[in-house]
């Protein structure tokens, strides 16, 4: 017979553990984040866009009113496809990623399609003002784009080469400084009545 310091004896050397038995089901393969690599998907392309955008001026602008001080952001971008259409536009909003949008947006509404020549230059000086800013576009064989402020953005998102920019007065506006390329290269459609007008002088 078993006394019970034997019994005791033989329960402690007796594995408690339970076997374990495989689990039914396939699992996905996961890398060391722990997400799941997801089969053999192709990579999604994204498609480029348009128009190339660049920021040129954002403003963190204020208004005082009776409640406090409120905060908002104007920004001023150009956009173009460098195949000769260019626009400035400028965007307001409390969020600078809305500001962006909309500034995209109206670029695009006030998008001209400049007059070049086939090799993507300007056949003829062009010289235009917008409020205090006064721009100076000439034709540089061989120079390639020489421009200097938001002149030089304009000129590059439209493709233009070969072309030589000159800022006449000492504004630093650059919204105005890009508005009055915009009004310069306008007046390249023009270029019978420019023409024209450079023969009376």
């Amino acid at each position: 017979m078993e006394t019970v310091k034997d019994q005791k004896e033989n329960k402690t050397s007796t594995p408690t553990t339970k076997p374990t038995t495989p689990r039914s089901g396939t699992f996905k393969s996961t890398n060391f984040k722990g997400r799941s690599r997801g089969g053999n998907r192709p990579p999604v392309r994204r498609a480029k866009p348009e128009f190339e955008q660049k920021i040129i001026d954002i403003r963190r602008v204020v208004r005082v009113v009776s409640g406090g001080r409120r905060f908002s952001f104007s920004v001023a971008m150009v956009a173009g496809d460098k195949k000769g259409k260019v626009g400035v536009g400028v965007g307001k909003s409390t969020d600078t990623s809305l500001a962006i949008e909309k500034a995209a947006r109206d670029a695009k509404k006030n998008m001209i399609t400049v007059k070049l020549t086939k090799k993507m230059s300007i056949p003829f000086d062009v010289r235009a003002k917008f409020c205090s800013s006064d721009i100076l576009i000439m034709p540089a064989p061989g120079k390639g784009l020489v421009a200097g402020s938001s002149a030089r953005n304009v000129l590059d998102l439209a493709g233009i080469t070969d072309v030589g920019a000159k800022v006449l007065s000492r504004s630093k506006n650059k919204i105005n400084n890009a508005r009055a390329t915009i009004k310069a290269l306008k007046m390249l459609d023009n270029d019978k009545k420019v023409v024209a007008k450079k023969k009376e002088d």
